[in-house]
């Protein structure tokens, strides 16, 4: 039989862990009798009982496997952990919280089956139940950088995917320590379809993702497939460069003719710190890109394990 590997990436859920797995199991005996399922739960440095969790639905079930790391490497490492450890013809990612629909699944595994996709997606048309200014930033980053990077990157798009064996490979091959995925989902190519639902709240506990968190994870994404911003720094710098020399052209000149001198410290104050400012905006934009330089040349491991499933069994057998 065919096999689809359902990774989830966890940190702290252990409210929803349970529910999502009720929840799967209902949707594998209607929908998918034919088809073979792993569970691969990725802990990634869960601070409440995720892991422990996760080893209770292990006892009940032989399907369920779990990836426990050392420490909290993010979502990221959590899913490119999980696309390692999968073994099934079809690798679907998902959150534990059910924002991701598991009814859609049988959806997306027959269009791959019937239309010839390669990978099926997911995306929000609403964004009902967000905050407005967060909603608002999210549209505007979408905006931003498909202006800025040839690949294309889909509004509303989730993680939420199912992907054939080939596609999954070449993510795996892609071994980059910055990574963002929904640009390397777009990067690596293949036929893609998308899906249209309506977002989902939460089933419970609370989001992981912050205002900050997710401003960082904007910046790793325009940096990681786009080099427009220093373009952007080097056109400004020589816009700069002109606008000062025709000032030094037309202070001299007034100076000759007019014999009045320039005068006027507060004036100068503001151009010196808005130059200044201009400068050092460039200066991090730059910053930003040596920096993942560092990170990559570096070459540490994207994650580090502490713990799964194949070690309790070999201390069962030992």
């Amino acid at each position: 039989m065919e096999k689809i590997s359902v990774i989830v990436s966890c940190y702290n859920e252990e409210e929803a862990l349970p529910l999502f797995y009720e929840e799967m199991e209902r949707v594998r005996k209607q929908d998918f009798e034919d088809m073979d399922f792993e569970y691969i739960f990725v802990d990634d440095g869960s601070k409440d009982k995720t892991l422990q969790e996760m080893k209770e639905l292990r006892k009940k079930d032989n399907k369920v496997r779990y990836i426990s790391f050392s420490r909290n490497f993010g979502k990221e490492a959590a899913m490119y952990a999980g696309l390692e450890a999968s073994t099934g013809d079809y690798v679907t990612l998902m959150d534990a919280d059910l924002q991701d629909p598991p009814a859609l699944l049988r959806q997306m595994y027959n269009t791959i089956k019937n239309e010839g996709y390669d990978c099926v997606g997911t995306r929000r048309v609403t964004r009902k139940g967000e905050p407005p200014i967060r909603s608002f930033f999210a549209r505007m980053f979408y905006k931003i950088i498909n202006k800025m990077s040839d690949i294309e990157m889909v509004d509303g798009a989730r993680d939420y995917r199912l992907m054939t064996r080939q596609m999954v490979n070449a993510i795996i091959n892609m071994k980059e320590y910055n990574r963002y995925s929904k640009g390397l989902f777009s990067f690596v190519g293949f036929k893609t379809k998308w899906i249209e639902y309506e977002n989902v709240e939460r089933v419970a506990g609370e989001t992981k993702w912050s205002f900050w968190k997710l401003l960082r994870y904007a910046v790793e994404g325009i940096t990681a497939f786009s080099t427009t911003p220093l373009i952007i720094s080097s056109v400004v710098g020589i816009l700069f460069c002109i606008i000062a020399f025709l000032m030094i052209i037309v202070i001299i000149i007034r100076t000759l003719i007019f014999g009045d001198p320039t005068s006027g410290w507060p004036s100068m104050v503001c151009i010196i710190f808005f130059v200044s400012g201009i400068q050092l905006f460039c200066l991090g934009i730059i910053g930003q890109y040596l920096s993942k330089t560092y990170l990559e040349v570096k070459n540490r491991p994207i994650y580090i394990i502490r713990e799964t499933e194949k070690e309790e069994i070999s201390k069962k057998n030992s």
